[in-house]
Parts: structure tokens; C-alpha cells; sequence
């Protein structure tokens, strides 16, 4: 299978909360779209710095994470991104890279946004099993 990227919009969700407070215009709420590598491999939202400054995410934590080449460095951890997939969102934490770095799609999001990579098309596509709403999976719950 080759790469799969994707069309996503990312969103300081805490902009969104000033709006729904009426403390801010909807038209003030910091937004962009991105094309991200879909990263099944990577358990987070990664961002580059440069998204970070342009939604002005708030830093909450340093992580370490492991690169592709096994290296392991410390990278800041932003809150408060809203991602959003066609007629999927979640709101998520993302670890911030260097520069102009390529925007990873991990694991978590992309579960909890109930969508999936199609290996034929190669494209990422809402789950057809659900198509109008996500659908989470809660084991143990009776």
C-alpha cells in the first residue's frame, strides 16, 4: 500500500468556545486546512510549528516520541485542536514538530473519528458501516 494523505481542517477549539460564550465572532475563530499523511502508525496528531503559531495553540507538556528512523526526542505537546474529516470531528491534543514539518494523522483521531483507510483507493473514507455518525465501540458496558 502506498501513502494515503488527506484534506483536513484543523481549529483552535478554544476559539470555538469563546464563540459559543459569545465572547468572540465566529469569523475571528483561527481555522486552516491542511493535507496530512494518513499514519496509522503514529498514535497522535502531529503539527508543525508553524500551524501551532497560526491557530495559537496553547502549550501544555513536552513528550517525548520516537521518530520513524528510531531517533527519540522531546517535542511540545499542544490542546484544543478541532479535527475535522468530511462530516467527522473530534478535538484532540497534538505534538508539535520542527518547522514546516509534514502534519501526521495518527491512530487515536482517526478512531475516534470512526473513519478508514480504503487499500484499494488508497484514501482515507468515513466508515461505511456508519456513514452519517461515528460509531464507537464500548466493550464492557452492559
Amino acid at each position: 500500500m502506498g501513502l494515503v494523505y488527506a484534506e483536513i481542517e484543523l481549529i483552535n477549539a478554544g476559539d470555538l468556545e469563546m464563540v459559543r460564550r459569545h465572547l468572540m465572532d465566529p469569523e475571528d475563530v483561527k481555522r486552516i486546512w491542511v493535507t496530512s499523511l494518513v499514519d496509522s502508525g503514529s498514535y497522535m496528531l502531529c503539527i508543525n510549528e508553524s500551524i501551532q503559531e497560526q491557530l495559537q495553540l496553547p502549550i501544555v507538556e513536552k513528550r517525548k516520541g520516537q521518530l520513524a528512523n528510531g531517533a527519540i526526542q522531546e517535542f511540545d505537546v499542544v490542546t484544543g485542536v478541532e479535527l475535522k474529516f468530511k462530516n467527522r470531528r473530534t478535538i484532540c491534543n497534538a505534538m508539535v514538530l520542527p518547522g514546516d514539518s509534514e502534519v501526521l494523522l495518527g491512530a487515536i483521531p482517526l478512531e475516534d473519528m470512526d473513519v478508514l483507510i480504503h487499500p484499494l483507493r488508497q484514501e482515507l473514507i468515513v466508515n461505511p458501516d456508519h456513514p452519517y455518525f461515528a460509531q464507537m465501540k464500548l466493550k464492557g458496558v452492559r
